[in-house]
């Protein structure tokens, strides 16, 4: 592995010149299907909240940019210089706020052709838990430790995205869900998701595509994302701080600001994620366990909708900047040779490396 290059995360914002207009998408294709949103889940409260299901019956997809059909079709078509999933961009776009380390593989083909990827069985679908906060979970016993709340974290926002859509007023997308195999499972069907392939012209010369996910329809016309907030505790909690349950119905805002200090990345991976799927309402759920120390039981406390555009000002998350960094990103591998990259973040400072590797790096798995 030869570093190519080193940046600094906490300067990287700084230096960014926001030129460049927010480039405007264009819609290639339509696959899957989206079900309704269930408005049932609006009158949730505390006082009455709704046990979480498990969706045992519903397919889950986080399927790399190389390994997606459409997108090799779209490549070959010759639609794009850079290819990628909204899952990998929004991360780029937000890397400034991460905490935990992560990786990309970015390759860089003959003629200047980018793919960004990531690795097989690496955490990045994994959703994070505190991750900004003051003090981020350790590695004590129990269902606190990192890894089991990741999981618990993705497995509640995989289960509250598909509960609250309703089974009967389904919309069916041009094309079916590219990744679903009816022979190879049997007894199950893919989840509630549209997959919107979509290009953005990032100059003259580079055209952007995109794998972009939606989660739901509302009244009909509206498309939405659906995630999920868990409550934690750490193990330091005095006994003085009030729960969700106490203040979710009444001090809902107090909620959301504590959650945009201590998981500012991963609300920012979401609202990016939005934004790029033309996303008009992002539903947000706020989920607790049934038992403190039950990981597997949750309960929904309250669900709220926020508009992208209006939720990124919030939290502020500034579109012109998302694409600036990515510009940067783009700028970086372009000018470097052929070849296949690994942008890497530092686990334990604010430093990005770029490397060059050799081309059979990570592919032993196949």
């Amino acid at each position: 592995w030869t570093q190519v290059e080193e940046i600094d995360l906490v300067k990287l914002t700084k230096n960014l010149t926001a030129s460049g207009d927010i480039p405007l998408p264009d819609d290639l294709l339509w696959c899957g299907h989206l079900d309704s949103y269930n408005e049932a889940y609006d009158k949730v409260t505390s006082r009455q909240p709704a046990p979480l299901k498990r969706m045992e019956q519903k397919e889950f997809y986080y399927v790399t940019t190389t390994d997606d059909p459409v997108l090799e079709k779209l490549a070959v078509d010759g639609m794009g210089q850079i290819f990628i999933t909204d899952a990998i961009l929004a991360h780029l776009m937000t890397c400034t706020r991460s905490v935990y380390p992560w990786d990309i593989v970015v390759e860089k083909l003959p003629g200047g052709t980018l793919f960004f990827d990531k690795r097989d069985n690496s955490q990045f679908d994994y959703l994070s838990v505190n991750e900004t906060a003051y003090s981020p979970p350790s590695g004590e016993d129990g269902a606190n430790t990192p890894a089991r709340l990741h999981l618990e974290s993705t497995m509640v926002n995989q289960n509250f995205s598909q509960q609250i859509l309703k089974k009967n007023a389904r919309k069916d997308m041009t094309l079916p869900n590219p990744f679903y195999d009816e022979e190879d499972e049997e007894g199950m069907e893919p989840a509630s998701v549209a997959y919107r392939y979509r290009k953005f012209a990032l100059d003259d010369k580079t055209t952007l595509v995109c794998r972009a996910e939606l989660h739901g329809l509302v009244k009909k016309t509206q498309h939405m994302t659906a995630f999920a907030l868990n409550e934690y505790f750490p193990p330091s909690t005095g006994p003085n701080v009030a729960s969700w349950r106490e203040k979710i119905d009444s001090q809902r805002g107090a909620v959301l600001a504590t959650e945009l200090k201590n998981n500012s990345f991963k609300l920012a991976k979401w609202t990016a994620q939005s934004l790029l799927a033309g996303a008009d309402q992002m539903k947000i759920g706020f989920i607790s366990r049934s038992a403190p120390k039950n990981d597997y039981e949750h309960v929904i406390l309250a669900t709220q909708f926020y508009r992208p555009k209006d939720f990124a000002t919030q939290i502020t998350l500034s579109e012109n900047q998302m694409w600036a960094i990515f510009r940067m990103f783009v700028n970086l591998l372009q000018k470097q040779e052929d070849g296949k990259y690994v942008l890497m973040r530092d686990p334990n400072k604010a430093i990005l490396h770029l490397y060059r590797v050799p081309a059979e790096t990570f592919e032993e798995d196949e």
